[in-house]
């Protein structure tokens, strides 16, 4: 079978994405299944590529339909980002929001018109977005509006090990995500994470659904949502044929055996337990929409950007999880 063409968007340049992106490029694991393509600024990239000690040049192309994917070099979707200005590391600008977006809507548009398979984005730093003026509250989201999705339609799934975790809201106050937890959105997710299970090979997927409450409301002592919007829901799921069990309350779900997915409420219930088993190599899928899209799920790490201290693994995670998803989809 012919290996996955993956767009790696670079992230923000004066972060730690051009360096996780390319190391990500280099690594064995990545070539044995994938053809990478990166997609950034030129100079960015060169500029990461020597602060680590990365030999080695890269053929730029201006379309990804041009790539030559049995060329062994690194190829790269070059765009002119920064227009001869200096590239400050380490620091938030507008500018630098601004490339990282840039870079990872041209690998959308790449994917979409079927010149790569999957896209692969590498951290972003959100202050940086917002002081570029963009709306942006999330990959996913950002996937949807790209790809011409409803953005309420397109969720986060946190993959790490044999873990995998759904969430029905991100990157809102949680005020917000209280709100936004009704049992149209209760749905639409279980839905998504069934439907994604199967499009990836898991042909009965098992979903375990958190409540929103501390121990899942207890029965209505501690919150009722449990009662009037999710086990409504899990019920209606499982009268459509979707193998879906809860509400469990957030802190125990996860021990739990033989589930194939946990779908969460809000951002902290599936991040803290994520980042904690799984520390710098968790990948993030964006679920819902045309795109095969994943990043990871850290941040740009401004602090340590070009002393080639940062970790690929969670970049690699993401390759290896859309080429998983990518086989199956060829088969």
């Amino acid at each position: 079978m012919a290996r996955m063409k993956v767009a790696i968007s670079i992230g923000d340049p004066a972060g730690i994405g051009p360096e996780i992106a390319l190391k990500a490029a280099i690594d064995p694991r990545v070539r044995a299944i994938a053809a990478p393509l990166l997609v950034g600024d030129r100079r960015a990239l060169e500029l990461h590529a020597k602060a680590s000690g990365i030999a080695g040049g890269f053929r730029s192309y201006r379309r990804a339909a041009e790539v030559d994917w049995s060329d062994g070099a690194v190829a790269l979707l070059a765009l002119d980002q920064f227009n001869g200005k200096p590239l400050t590391l380490g620091k938030v600008a507008a500018e630098h929001g601004r490339a990282a977006v840039d870079a990872a809507r041209a690998a959308i548009d790449a994917a979409l018109a079927g010149e790569v398979d999957a896209v692969v984005a590498a951290p972003q730093t959100e202050s940086a977005i917002k002081a570029a003026g963009i709306e942006f509250d999330g990959y996913p989201s950002f996937v949807a509006r790209c790809t011409g999705v409803a953005p309420e339609d397109a969720f986060l799934m946190m993959c790490f090990d044999d873990k995998r975790i759904v969430h029905s809201t991100l990157h809102v106050s949680l005020a917000r995500a209280l709100a936004l937890v009704t049992r149209e959105r209760v749905a639409k997710v279980i839905a998504a994470a069934d439907g994604t299970l199967r499009r990836i090979g898991v042909a009965k997927p098992k979903l375990a659904v958190a409540g929103i409450n501390p121990h899942a409301g207890e029965g209505g002592l501690f919150g009722d949502e449990e009662i009037n919007i999710i086990a409504p829901e899990i019920a209606a799921a499982r009268a459509r044929g979707v193998d879906a069990e809860g509400p469990f309350g957030a802190d125990t779900m996860f021990h739990l055996p033989g589930y194939d997915a946990f779908v969460v409420m809000y951002h902290d219930q599936g991040h803290i337990a994520a980042k904690l088993l799984a520390r710098n190599r968790t990948a993030g899928m964006t679920i819902g929409t045309p795109v095969l899209f994943s990043s990871v799920a850290h941040g740009s790490a401004l602090d340590i950007a070009g002393k080639n201290q940062a970790s690929p693994a969670a970049m690699v995670e993401a390759v290896m999880r859309l080429a998983g998803a990518h086989a199956h989809q060829a088969a």
